[in-house]
């Protein structure tokens, strides 16, 4: 594949170049993304999806950080985009409850709680992918337990 088309998955379609929180627009994209795939109901999508985003992304980010010449620049949000669908993978929520996920996401992304830094460290596109997917488990953990306390949000 080629240099091109791996910038536009890195950039999620060039939204990484907005010039105010690139990151939070891309968690917006993964917001929209699967906003998409939970209308197909197909649990087998929602994580084929995250999957192959995850696969593809690592590729993509690592030829962005190459074409960047910076390791995970602000630019790459193809893995806030993974990171959305794992905050988001599986869980019975509403429309409210998919914009709190959302807000808490961004903020695991941010912190970078336990094991998303080290995974930060890693080589490439793995680390650019991987951190913002630990961020998504913490989210989908924690948007789990407030379902379960808070049942309106389903």
């Amino acid at each position: 594949m080629n240099k091109r088309f791996a910038i536009l998955l890195a950039t999620a379609g060039y939204a990484g170049h907005f010039p105010i929180a690139p990151g939070t627009v891309g968690s917006a994209v993964g917001l929209a993304l699967f906003a998409v795939i939970r209308l197909a109901g197909s649990p087998l999508l929602e994580v084929g999806t995250a999957a192959i985003l995850y696969v593809v992304g690592v590729w993509a980010a690592g030829v962005a950080e190459s074409h960047y010449g910076r390791t995970d620049p602000g630019y790459i949000v193809i893995d806030e985009v993974a990171g959305m669908l794992v905050t988001l993978l599986l869980i019975p929520v509403s429309w409210t409850g998919a914009i709190i996920g959302f807000f808490i996401f961004r903020l695991y992304d941010i912190v970078k709680p336990l094991g998303a830094r080290q995974c930060e460290r890693m080589h490439g596109g793995f680390g650019v992918m991987t951190d913002d997917i630990v961020a998504g488990v913490y989210g989908n953990i924690t948007l789990r337990v407030l379902v379960w306390v808070l049942p309106a949000l389903t």
